[in-house]
């Protein structure tokens, strides 16, 4: 077990801790506490803007073959607003948002499309 003094006396190394924002709660607590205290650097990402949102859709498309708009403007805006642009929730949107298209015979992702996502997600 590692004492406050052993941390201190051991050798100089480097770790990175990459999480989500629950990771900064945890370090404050009991046996993380000491370590918390020895970070240098802190960096919080912040979600995508509209645009980088929008950009971050027509990529993925791009990158899954389809070079024509997939997802209406609307359907991008609702994914952002709804996902306060954080990628993951982003990807989740858009996926089942897709699927609902697809079931419905849509040829792109309109508003409609994304609601029935959000309702899918939200109702357990």
């Amino acid at each position: 077990m590692l004492t406050n003094h052993d941390m201190d006396s051991s050798s100089a190394c480097a770790v990175l801790l990459l999480g989500q924002p629950t990771l900064k709660r945890q370090m404050r607590l009991g046996i993380l506490a000491a370590l918390e205290q020895r970070i240098l650097l802190r960096y919080t990402m912040t979600g995508m803007t509209a645009a980088e949102t929008a950009d971050y859709i027509r990529h993925h498309t791009g990158l899954a073959g389809r070079s024509d708009t997939l997802f209406s403007d609307d359907a991008a805006n609702l994914i952002h607003e709804t996902g306060r642009g954080h990628p993951r929730q982003v990807n989740k949107l858009a996926v089942t948002a897709l699927t609902a298209a697809f079931a419905e015979n849509k040829a792109i992702v309109d508003e409609s499309s994304v609601r029935a996502a959000i309702t899918e997600m939200t109702t357990d």
